[in-house]
């Protein structure tokens, strides 16, 4: 490659390196485990440690689906150049590093795709209306879902009809069978991917057996732990329920900071197993998780909502369940948006729970202005630099 193209690929990458630091350091790294820091089931420090490192497993294992959709769907006709992805990218990333530092989380899914579609259409791309109504659709349905679930779970777990004993145990049963059924690279074909139970039971009755013997299995461990010490059981399962979003945060993110960077590859003719990539990006993460996330955890962890830990598994559960579903749909879903989502719906059952109205207010507001104010921002600055360049 001439050095005129080697130096727009260095550009785009540090950008996109960038807005994976600012995804760790933000949305990946500090939601998680927000939920059991503020239950003091685990500390602000080792929850950004392992955020990072299930993060990265996260991102190279899932994080295709995601990647395809922001690089190549968002925009109809010819993909983005290498300046319109670096303009995209260098926005976004400059605002989600911006909430990092402020105290606030700024949605990164509404803000990548705000850019990227404010830089596609700048280019003269047209609007890939199928894909906004199915990302808008997720988008719209996940503070109802995830809180009207988080909500439910906490006000069943603290019930008096419902047992803990066989609640708990119940709602592992159900983590246990979406667990068998998460897609992964290193399953599937070469280019797709396939679940646990899938490769063992294979389609039909098969996979149906898997999966009821994953749910009976996880269900079961979790009764006898929860009759040795039900404190003790329950904060496991929030740990174990924290790594698994963590992993899943990977999975979804990671395409937010490299999608921007396959119309670049294809154009130039570049091969790079995709893997690689994700790979590199879920390094960025990591390094964003590790260096940046402490701040934002606090943020959600104190000044959300002060959760127990049955409340903080209500949360992390409809949460856990909806990032699979976004990212087997390819949708590029903020993580701040469930975590809240679940936040606020867990805290809602329980008086006292110490919710800041005002600052869901300014969370909603800071979503709407990302997605709007970097899709702007991007759209002009594209433009004013072609007209300069």
């Amino acid at each position: 490659m001439d050095p005129v193209t080697v130096a727009t690929f260095l550009t785009a990458s540090v950008a996109s390196l960038f807005m994976a630091w600012s995804i760790g350091a933000g949305s990946s790294g500090s939601t998680p485990f927000a939920p059991a820091v503020g239950a003091n089931a685990i500390s602000v420090m080792r929850a950004g440690f392992f955020v990072g490192l299930l993060g990265l497993l996260g991102a190279a294992l899932q994080g295709a689906s995601v990647t395809e959709a922001v690089g190549r769907e968002l925009i109809i006709g010819d993909p983005l150049s290498s300046g319109a992805a670096i303009v995209a990218l260098s926005i976004a990333a400059g605002l989600v590093a911006i909430g990092v530092f402020a105290g606030y989380p700024i949605a990164t899914a509404f803000t990548v795709t705000g850019a990227v579609v404010g830089a596609g259409l700048a280019m003269g791309g047209a609007p890939a209306w199928a894909k906004y109504y199915e990302i808008l659709a997720v988008w719209i349905l996940t503070p109802f879902a995830g809180g009207g679930a988080a909500y439910v779970i906490a006000r069943s777990l603290r019930s008096e009809w419902l047992s803990e004993q066989i609640g708990v145990p119940a709602l592992g049963g159900i983590v246990g069978a979406i667990v068998a059924n998460i897609e992964f690279v290193i399953l599937g074909p070469p280019d797709g991917a396939a679940s646990i139970a899938t490769a063992i039971g294979g389609d039909g009755v098969g996979r149906v057996l898997v999966t009821l013997g994953a749910t009976g299995i996880v269900a079961g461990a979790l009764a006898v732990d929860m009759r040795r010490s039900e404190p003790a059981a329950e904060r496991r399962f929030l740990l174990v329920l924290g790594g698994l979003v963590a992993f899943s945060a990977g999975g979804s993110q990671v395409g937010l900071a490299l999608g921007p960077l396959l119309p670049l590859f294809d154009g130039a003719g570049v091969d790079i197993p995709l893997i690689a990539l994700l790979f590199g990006g879920g390094v960025g993460l990591l390094v964003g998780s590790w260096t940046g996330a402490p701040r934002m955890i606090k943020a959600l962890a104190q000044d959300y909502s002060s959760l127990g830990p049955r409340r903080s598994i209500a949360a992390l559960i409809p949460s856990f369940s909806i990032a699979q579903i976004a990212i087997l749909l390819g949708v590029p879903v903020s993580f701040n948006e469930i975590i809240v989502s679940g936040i606020i719906g867990a805290g809602a059952a329980a008086s006292g729970a110490g919710i800041s109205v005002t600052k869901m207010w300014y969370t909603v507001l800071a979503w709407v202005g990302s997605l709007v104010g970097a899709g702007v921002l991007s759209f002009g600055l594209y433009t004013v630099a072609v007209a300069i360049l």
